[in-house]
């Protein structure tokens, strides 16, 4: 009778495919000293070609190579790296076959004679000058082109400036200098702060303050052609911190809100993601109250320039006090161009501008506020400026049981006439400048001259001051929200030569509506108010005393310190001793 029986199995006590190498495998197996090399399910034995693989030269490759070229470019040779690799790809197979004849160097031979060279002698070496054709018919790459110094094939893909490693790393110092005695409670990163929210109805007018003069609407047609000098206008114009202010002090006691502050101030704060200088804020808590204040001397006095730019405008460096006749790695900046020489000067211009700007004898005729200015005593002496304080009461309360209130004191520089009745609120307008130093200086942010540009490209300047001073103008159009200004008007000012910082002229004046304008920039109030409500709460956590919020110089960061009561007095007892020395003298 015929039989069949099975042969016997020898598991792989490995655990994987194929005949094991330990000591289960027969002697007699005569493929025991051979490799074996291990494959997937999914895969064709047999196959000697893989013709779905090609190389870098749109040629097959031979089986078990594999293909190494243009694998960090992305390649058809790095498209193995994008998929899921097979089992066993990334082996040597023992089993390959490898072409030893080279073929990539086969070529074609063009028996057609060569057009004649159209100028330029005969060059000897390589190739031709660079930018030119090489002596292999390649294009060779010149200065900025496709891989010269500059081009696109540069290492990393960056673009690398003239002495790039020379320049100084643009570190800046603190707004106020942090002492070791602080102790630091919060730090907030600007990405967190962006996305907050918070939605805040109208707000309730308490008090106005103040007198306004009318806008000049000849200054809405000036252009470069017809230019009007700046003047300098001596007015006075104050601007004093919360806890200096006696109309607050008059709301505390009424018990009006739970935070006071000004419209400075407060938008500094809600424009915060957007700052790149550093600045500080100190928070005075007393009982379930918040004051919001700033320094004398501090940033919130001056304007900046430029302060969004790819390359700011920097102050010189100090002097290395281990090698003081060390000369600076950059070009010392003119000194009228340095940081510190345009803020002031972007504040003389702004102050000035606005004083000018306006008609002070009748008609139309000034407008008085319910109140006088509180802060023109009897004994001065000097013209007031047009000025007007709305004292304005906002709610932050997310839900109705939330007593949540911030009293603001709001400014306006002038009113439209025609535009309605100020004392209402009607046609208030608010007034800043931009300034133009140098568009060839280091700082200018590629800004386009103003001059030749303004009437015909109004849009490629307004363009390159909403990326350079994004900060700047997102500050100065909450300011006028806050305000409820019905106009915001910007003039455009420029020296009258680049060298010379004294003297300036009015090139344009825009206007513009303060929402429509906050929408052009990108600017969100409820985000705003989102930061505003949060920094509250936080405060609100602590203890009573005296805080410090800062941003930090370099970083886009923002941290809450602890100080003690007695922190900034010493400042105030220092310029009063100085004041009175100078007296003296």
């Amino acid at each position: 009778m015929p039989s069949f029986s099975l042969p016997p199995i020898h598991d792989n006590p490995d655990g994987g495919w194929g005949p094991s190498t330990s000591s289960n495998l027969p002697d007699q197996f005569k493929f025991k000293d051979i490799p074996y090399a291990p494959y997937s399910k999914s895969d064709k034995l047999g196959r000697f070609a893989d013709w779905n693989d090609l190389s870098s030269d749109n040629r097959q490759s031979a089986v078990g190579l594999p293909s190494t070229q243009n694998t960090r470019a992305g390649g058809p040779g790095g498209r193995r790296r994008e998929g899921n690799q097979a089992f066993g790809s990334g082996t040597a197979s023992a089993f390959a076959y490898f072409h030893v004849e080279d073929e990539s160097s086969f070529s074609l031979v063009d028996n057609k004679a060569a057009p004649p060279r159209r100028g330029g002698g005969f060059v000897r070496g390589r190739g031709q000058a660079r930018g030119g054709y090489g002596a292999r018919g390649a294009v060779r790459g010149g200065r900025g082109g496709p891989g010269g110094r500059g081009g696109v094939n540069q290492r990393g893909g960056v673009r690398r400036g003239w002495r790039d490693w020379e320049k100084n790393n643009r570190t800046r110092e603190s707004s106020v200098v942090i002492s070791p005695q602080w102790s630091m409670l919060e730090e907030i990163e600007f990405h967190r702060l962006a996305k907050l929210r918070l939605e805040v109805d109208e707000p309730e007018e308490l008090e106005t303050y103040g007198r306004l003069f009318a806008y000049d609407k000849t200054y809405d047609r000036v252009t470069t052609k017809t230019e009007k000098p700046l003047q300098l206008v001596d007015r006075i114009k104050y601007n004093p911190t919360t806890s200096d202010d006696p109309v607050i002090q008059q709301l505390v006691s009424k018990n009006v809100a739970k935070v006071y502050t000004t419209d400075i101030i407060l938008s500094v704060l809600m424009c915060a993601p957007r700052s790149v200088y550093p600045w500080d804020i100190v928070i005075v808590r007393e009982g379930n109250k918040l004051f919001l204040d700033k320094r004398d001397g501090g940033p919130f006095d001056t304007v900046t320039v430029n302060e969004n730019a790819a390359d700011p405008p920097q102050d010189p460096a100090p002097p290395n006090p281990n090698n003081p006749s060390e000369k600076p790695a950059v070009p010392e900046t003119a000194a009228i161009n340095t940081a510190t020489s345009l803020s002031l000067e972007a504040t003389y211009i702004n102050q000035n501008f606005g004083f000018q700007s306006v008609i002070e004898s009748s008609p139309p005729p000034p407008v008085d506020f319910a109140n006088a200015n509180p802060f023109y005593g009897p004994d001065e002496t000097e013209p007031l400026a047009s000025c007007g304080y709305r004292y304005r009461l906002f709610d932050l309360g997310i839900t109705e049981d939330e007593d949540i209130k911030i009293c603001v004191r709001t400014e306006v520089d002038a009113y439209s006439p025609g535009s309605g009745n100020p004392r209402e609120g009607q046609g208030l307008v608010t007034i800043r400048a931009l300034n133009e130093f140098d568009p060839r200086a280091q700082g200018a942010g590629g800004a386009p001259d103003w001059r030749s540009k303004l009437d015909s490209q109004r849009g490629a300047v307004v363009a390159t001051e909403m990326k350079n001073n994004s900060c700047k103008l997102a500050k100065w159009t909450v300011q006028s929200v806050l305000a409820g200004a019905d106009l915001m008007k910007i003039g455009y000012i420029s020296r009258a030569n680049p060298r010379d910082n004294t003297r300036h002229v009015i090139l344009s004046t825009a206007s513009m509506r303060p929402t429509e304008f906050a929408a052009q920039l990108n600017v969100s109030l409820a985000n705003g108010w989102g930061i505003v409500r949060t920094v509250t709460d936080m405060c609100m956590k602590m203890p009573e005393g005296k805080y410090v919020l800062v941003k930090d110089p370099n970083k886009p960061v923002i941290r809450l310190y602890s100080v003690p009561p007695d922190a900034f007095t010493g400042e105030d007892e220092e310029s009063d001793s100085a004041s009175e020395g100078a007296q003296e003298l």
